[in-house]
């Protein structure tokens, strides 16, 4: 490989975010090394956007939380050349999935997190970005969560375990990491969708066009934002020089948020107009479920970075696109 090149890792680059992130690496000429186990990510998501064949991108199927199979992916990234930099996106996605069982987010959320901050350390890679999560909060109601809100009081695994990772990755930086961002995500939408609200909906109405059942009784009040805009936030803060500590960023819209009643009612309208919503009992969707949260995001706008879409916005395109993309592979 020509050594002016670029490389970049993205853990769990077959997902969601990651393959809409890695065509933005790509337009910088960069070689991306993705590295993801398949088993939330897949190719089909790579071929969505023409990732797959492309000659700028080394797939490695591997599982981050599996040493051995970190120290084989160390090897073959060393072959390719020193990365400057990781973008860790791997994790476990399914909130419930962790509340039945701890050991999911521990190995799938924390120990990706631990083994490739040994792979940086044996890389010799010193910058990191992390997709941490709002969920890292916990029900603070109706308080507006900034960077510094607390305590953090996580109600599920996953949200625990990405403050873990968030620890860990602090004492990283005091001990090798030159730069690290830690981004706290809301709900990110657009496509490829791999799960989430919009989907699941979606896919309801597919199998019955008459009825779409809600978990919960669909006041839940969530903060959603586009992932094109998500990237927007991430790239500029990876284009500022942060040095000394590591830097902890909510990334989400500047409005208060929609309720799950009036997503599912956009989705009847766009999918199956003379659908009936049928909702649960409660203001939770699931055990772990945060049912309202608003986000700060005047640190970030202080950079100069704003959301061109509300989350009314953002869950009306992600709505057209999962239909459209949904459609198209079928």
């Amino acid at each position: 490989m020509n050594s002016s090149i670029k490389i970049s890792i993205v853990s769990g680059g077959a997902g969601f975010i990651g393959t809409n992130l890695i065509q933005k690496l790509l337009i910088e000429n960069r070689h991306v090394v993705i590295l993801d186990s398949m088993i939330r990510g897949s190719k089909k998501n790579l071929e969505f956007f023409n990732i797959a064949d492309n000659p700028n991108v080394t797939v490695l199927i591997c599982d981050c939380s599996d040493p051995l199979q970190i120290e084989c992916a160390s090897e073959r990234i060393l072959e390719l050349g020193v990365p400057d930099e990781l973008w860790h996106l791997a994790a476990n996605s399914d909130i419930p999935a962790g509340v039945e069982n701890p050991a999911v987010d521990l190995k799938d959320t924390f120990m990706t997190t631990f083994h490739l901050l040994n792979l940086m350390k044996n890389c010799n890679i010193d910058i990191l970005h992390f997709a941490s999560s709002s969920a890292i909060y916990g029900d603070h109601g109706d308080n507006v969560l900034a960077e510094n809100t607390g305590p953090y009081l996580p109600i599920s695994n996953y949200g625990a375990m990405k403050l873990a990772s968030e620890a860990l990755i602090s004492s990283a930086f005091e001990s090798f990491l030159k730069k690290a961002n830690i981004f706290r995500f809301p709900n990110v939408v657009g496509i490829p969708a791999t799960h989430g609200v919009i989907l699941d909906f979606i896919n309801k109405l597919k199998v019955n066009n008459t009825r779409l059942d809600v978990l919960g009784d669909g006041s839940q009040m969530k903060s959603y934002l586009h992932v094109s805009d998500l990237l927007e936030a991430m790239f500029l803060v990876r284009s500022l020089d942060f040095f000394g500590k590591a830097q902890v960023l909510n990334v989400g819209p500047i409005d208060s948020g929609v309720t799950v009643s009036w997503i599912a009612k956009k989705v009847v309208e766009h999918i199956s107009p003379k659908a009936e919503i049928f909702y649960g009992s409660g203001n939770k969707g699931w055990v772990g479920d945060v049912p309202k949260f608003s986000y700060s995001t005047d640190l970030i706008q202080s950079y100069g970075w704003k959301p061109k879409l509300s989350s009314q916005e953002s869950i009306i395109l992600a709505i057209q696109e999962i239909d459209y993309a949904l459609n198209a592979s079928s």
